[in-house]
């Protein structure tokens, strides 16, 4: 029973968000990745009733990093606003690439990545946007394979 009532209030949730509405986000607090990124929650299906994106605004401390992790089966797509990041990429993370403000990334779908903040003292900023509503839903690690 309370499994149904917390269904009906999900129901009512989604019903109150009109795709007509012009939903406005206002984050004031980071929430935790599972990348272990610090990020702000803007827009997705939860509290904005998208149905084919999200976008945040992720933070990587100074001297911090994600965990390596891939996006199954969604792009992402960047924008960095403060900062340089190193991302290595690709199989075992053997390539990589560096980023800084006012630069636009891709990530194709799949792609194993792990940015790096190459300041010690500085946060590194990016709006970032997936053609995944749920956001972290289909966020999974990447284990690196171990060299022979």
């Amino acid at each position: 029973m309370e499994k149904e009532s917390m269904m009906v209030a999900d129901e009512k949730k989604s019903q109150q968000i009109s795709s007509s509405e012009i939903i406005t986000i206002r984050p004031t607090a980071t929430t935790m990745t599972r990348q272990h990124l610090p990020n702000f929650v803007g827009i997705s299906q939860e509290n904005a009733g998208s149905t084919g994106i999200s976008m945040n605004l992720v933070v990587i401390p100074a001297g911090g990093a994600a965990k390596p992790h891939i996006h199954k089966g969604y792009e992402t797509a960047i924008y960095m606003v403060k900062g340089r990041v190193e991302t290595f990429y690709g199989e075992g993370l053997g390539k990589s690439v560096i980023h800084e403000a006012g630069d636009f990334i891709f990530i194709p779908a799949d792609v194993p990545h792990q940015p790096v903040n190459l300041s010690d003292k500085e946060p590194a900023h990016a709006i970032v946007a997936r053609n995944d509503p749920n956001e972290q839903e289909s966020v999974m690690p990447y284990n690196i394979p171990a060299s022979d």
